[in-house]
């Protein structure tokens, strides 16, 4: 990089990182309740960001400081600079603040299409990439080490030919600063957003087909260093909301999420969750509520009794089954599931396993005292006897009378176990490993059968109106903490070899 462009991006990273510092201080209040949020946003997208953050303020009492750069200019700035949210005009920046451990969550904002920018009536007749060639052309682009358009452009002129030889002398710092110099007729031509565009009648925009396939979306980010990410996903969810900040950017002419989230202050999300996952899933959702200010209820229950409430028309916002067939039972009702984790069956026994049981036929043995779960209430039940119907053993085991309990869960049977009531019982793993002193209770017997795994399938409804939050529901249960949850439950992690 030329040593001019250097000292001009250090220059603004710098006197962004004290401007934001000088905001900080001064908004804060000991509380934090109503402490200003300070928000680095891409200049490309100031006009419906500044409209949505006045709103917001008239609304909630809340203050958003805008601080206003190139994508890549801002990112240089957080490092240094404390704030609550990010917003970038390309998520390869926002990807990168995540890598570097300065960005927690992300949420999509919009889309934006790259093309060409020309005075009003397009003068030069411009149509393709090619005619940028023109002789005399005073063709303008954004830097494209501090502006997202001037990034992507760099890499479409390059990727298709048209970059070598193109680069202008002047870069501009942000794509409104080279709007504004098309506008005032300084060039002929630049590379522009078609939002931004939108926002200057002296500006037509060209679209061509090398910009076209590939859009670029605008996400905002929760930043690391923010003191109250509560406050600061409250916001974005008003900025994403689709009957909030949506129609804001729909009336800019942004292109905007067809499934946006619409606008709830507090949020209450109804999971419904096969009983044999709540160990793993407790303290994810406890956490997801604090941290974004929302409520999850979650109805754990045999995915029997689910299905069954389901069919009868109750609409959970997310469906987290405890195998993929209780899934497909109400597939029509949600968006394609994604199989998260594993969960094999074994047989438990009273400790020192006095009957001898060590293989399914055992369970044959006379004057057994067995538990399974119900073949209809639970997905549990319903693999129980398949994998039994498939060994030839189930008529038998009825038949001989030893099936004296049949119930909807397996943390039932568990605990007829630990009680004496029971000889043997057919549970998960997980259910097991649920119980701290499971070494001193029981003992735990291997069954070692393909047909005795399940498999855990998650999806989001239909007819939600919160599939956003419900996906960041969902980002933190299979988090690097939400995963350990579920290995340390007895579960087995399925989603690392997912083919999607």
């Amino acid at each position: 990089m030329p040593k001019s462009k250097l000292i001009f991006l250090l220059i603004i990273v710098l006197g962004t990182a004290l401007t934001a510092s000088l905001f900080f201080k001064e908004g804060s209040t000991e509380s934090g309740i109503d402490s200003p949020l300070v928000m680095f946003c891409a200049a490309g997208i100031k006009e419906p960001v500044s409209r949505i953050a006045a709103d917001y303020e008239e609304e909630y009492g809340v203050e958003v400081q805008l601080q206003y750069g190139g994508s890549g200019t801002l990112l240089s700035s957080l490092d240094v600079a404390p704030g609550d949210i990010y917003l970038a005009a390309d998520s390869s920046y926002t990807g990168i603040a995540r890598e570097k451990g300065l960005v927690a969550e992300t949420l999509t904002v919009s889309w934006l299409t790259a093309g060409l920018g020309v005075p009003a009536g397009n003068p030069e007749n411009l149509t393709s990439l090619a005619d940028l060639r023109q002789p005399g052309l005073r063709v303008g682009i954004a830097n494209p080490e501090a502006a997202s358009v001037g990034k992507f452009t760099k890499k479409i002129l390059s990727k298709h030919g048209h970059w070598e030889g193109l680069e202008p002398e002047v870069q501009f710092p942000t794509v409104n600063e080279l709007a504004n110099a098309l506008k005032l007729g300084t060039i002929d031509a630049a590379i522009l957003w078609d939002a931004v565009a939108a926002q200057y009648p002296e500006v037509d925009f060209v679209h061509v087909p090398e910009f076209d396939s590939e859009k670029k979306d605008i996400t905002v980010g929760i930043l690391t260093s923010t003191a109250d990410p509560t406050a600061a996903l409250k916001f974005c969810r008003y900025l994403t909301a689709r009957d909030r900040g949506m129609k804001i950017f729909s009336d800019l002419g942004y292109e905007t999420l067809e499934d946006a989230d619409t606008w709830e202050e507090t949020p209450e999300i109804l999971l419904y969750s096969g009983a044999m996952l709540r160990p793993a899933l407790e303290k994810t959702i406890a956490s997801f509520e604090e941290r974004e200010g929302v409520r999850v209820t979650p109805v754990y229950n045999g995915c029997g009794i689910l299905v069954a409430q389901m069919k009868s028309g109750e609409r959970p916002d997310a469906y987290f089954s405890c195998d993929i067939k209780f899934m497909d039972i109400v597939q029509e009702l949600f968006d394609q599931p994604t199989t998260v984790s594993a969960n094999e069956m074994v047989i438990i026994t009273e400790k020192g396993n006095p009957k001898g049981i060590r293989i399914l036929e055992d369970l044959l043995k006379p004057d057994l005292r067995l538990g399974f779960a119900h073949p209809e209430k639970s997905a549990l039940g319903y693999l129980t006897k398949w994998l039994l119907q498939e060994e030839g053993l189930y008529e038998g085991i009825v038949e001989s009378g030893n099936l004296e309990v049949d119930s909807p869960t397996g943390d039932f049977l568990v605990n007829q176990i630990k009680t004496g009531s029971l000889d043997a019982v057919i549970v998960y793993r997980s259910n097991a490993l649920a119980s701290r002193s499971t070494a001193e209770d029981f003992e735990i017997v291997d069954i070692d059968r393909p047909q005795a795994v399940a498999h855990q399938p998650w999806a989001i409804g239909k007819q939600s109106g919160r599939k956003h939050l419900l996906d960041r529901l969902y980002q933190a249960a299979v988090s690097a903490e939400g995963k350990e949850k579920f290995l340390t439950h007895g579960f087995r992690w399925e989603l690392d070899n997912a083919s999607d």
